[in-house]
């Protein structure tokens, strides 16, 4: 008898292709069989018609690594059909780790200093696993993290020696089943890195390893960055993931045509993809070097001035009378969502056959982002069914089979037997995000039930168990 029978359901596999009317049967974890089962019996029967069976979704790009240990229920992510997250993102992550004195941004947006207790990524593995999370965990080594292990200051490029040490951290890692390797040139504490020490540590990844990378330049110097990116993967042979692919700044606007024409192009003789979350607005640390007039930035969090968070910027420095600049600065450290992207680039990103979904959503944010709660729905509900962007089993596509694929998920991603029960039971007509700005911790609406390696695990209200596992990169089994 199957522990699970989930029957008339509009079955989307995974790979890109039109809904099938079906059955799905589920016994130890596992997907038994998929089709028209008749008089198959179970324990639990699901009667799904009127609604969708997809894959669990894939959050590619995630700054869960200490969630996933401090409140490993994950509602915010389990609520939206996430059923794995990736960690380790925007070369932060909270393993391997030693922090001596205080936390460099942008990690301080995974954690405080007591937090960083995993000085090598083994034992990472082994606090995720007895924190016993409710979606499964698969993580990258931070950049920045490495350099902050052996170097005395961030502002300056690595050392021969230094390098030596952060490659031999990071092959260790490998070794005890890490992802690969992540990157954030962008921030100071990794933009005096010259591209030579990335391609140094790149040379760690084996053959098809992963590199993802929040690229040195978003703004105008975009094409230079993604080929900086792009060239540190091709010695080693090595695959890109550029993070949260946008144009951002209001001179960029526009770009998305030839930065999407870059990725194909590389796509031609390396294996390349991008992430992007379908919103307009970025959120990140409140950088100096990011404020301006052009567009409006909310300030989430202040650790000086408290009172300013869900503020905008221009609001508060009009209060203070003092310049945006001058706001900012008596505001650090502080968090900000950033409205810095045109609309039509983002459409045209999130609809290019190499991008991935990641919702780049921040927990410990008192005012995150919505993308932290709603990133998944709104690609199922706004972008796929009231705006036509792509078909639903496109939009699944995206969150599923093509994740697992670039990632190395091994048998995740698609509805076939003997694959691994991550499952979401869905209705398509009622799916959608309703986290906003200015309340952005609600859960999604249509998401009727989740399974995590074959647990019911989310029932359409509550989290009702943690099955979640820690994934190590594996091949996927052969079709």
């Amino acid at each position: 008898m199957h522990d699970f029978l989930i029957r008339n359901a509009l079955i989307f596999d995974g790979s890109d292709q039109a809904g099938v009317q079906g059955d799905v049967a589920i016994h130890a974890g596992r997907i038994v069989a998929v089709g028209q089962l008749g008089d198959a019996a179970a324990a639990n029967v699901i009667d799904a018609q009127g609604l969708a069976l997809a894959p669990g979704f894939i959050d590619v790009h995630t700054h869960d690594d200490l969630e996933v240990i401090r409140n490993p229920d994950m509602r915010s992510k389990l609520s939206q059909g996430v059923t794995t997250v990736v960690v380790g993102n925007c070369g932060i992550s909270a393993s391997p780790v030693h922090i001596r004195d205080q936390v460099p941004d942008p990690m301080n947006l995974l954690g405080d200093a007591e937090d960083f207790r995993y000085a090598d990524f083994a034992s990472y593995r082994r606090a995720v696993e007895q924190a016993g999370p409710a979606v499964n965990v698969a993580a990258l080594v931070g950049h920045t993290a490495l350099r902050q292990n052996h170097m005395d200051r961030l502002d300056r490029a690595a050392s021969a020696d230094e390098i030596d040490a952060m490659r031999t951290q990071l092959r260790e890692s490998l070794a005890q089943g890490a992802l690969g390797l992540s990157s954030g040139l962008a921030y100071a504490s990794a933009f005096s890195a010259p591209s030579s020490e990335v391609d140094a540590l790149a040379m760690e990844l084996p053959r098809n390893g992963l590199y993802a990378t929040h690229l040195r330049d978003e703004f105008g110097g975009i094409l230079d960055a993604m080929e900086e990116a792009f060239s540190a993967a091709r010695a080693p042979q090595a695959a890109v993931r550029v993070s949260h692919l946008k144009c951002a700044g209001i001179d960029n606007w526009g770009r998305s045509g030839e930065v999407l024409a870059s990725l194909h192009a590389a796509s031609a003789t390396q294996d390349v993809a991008c992430d992007c979350y379908p919103y307009a607005a970025s959120a990140s640390t409140l950088d100096l070097k990011q404020v301006t007039d052009a567009f409006d930035i909310l300030i989430t969090w202040s650790e000086p001035e408290p009172d300013q968070g869900g503020r905008l910027l221009a609001a508060i420095a009009a209060d203070w009378n003092v310049s945006l600049l001058d706001a900012a600065i008596r505001l650090q450290p502080a968090g900000a969502v950033y409205h810095g992207m045109d609309e039509a680039d983002v459409r045209q990103i999130l609809a290019h056959p190499l991008t991935m979904i990641g919702s780049d959503g921040l927990p410990r944010d008192p005012r995150p982002h919505p993308r932290l709660w709603g990133t998944f729905p709104r690609v199922l509900g706004h972008y796929s069914r009231d705006e036509q962007l792509f078909p639903l089993h496109t939009a699944v596509h995206k969150m599923t089979g093509l994740p697992a694929s670039r990632f190395a998920m091994g048998a995740r991603g698609f509805i076939r037997a003997g694959w691994c029960a991550d499952l979401v039971l869905f209705d398509p007509a009622r799916v959608r995000d309703t986290a906003s700005f200015h309340d952005p911790i609600r859960a999604a609406e249509g998401i009727s039930a989740v399974w995590v390696n074959g647990c019911l695990s989310y029932d359409g209200r509550q989290v009702v168990a943690r099955a979640g596992r820690f994934v190590c990169p594996e091949a996927a089994p052969a079709a």
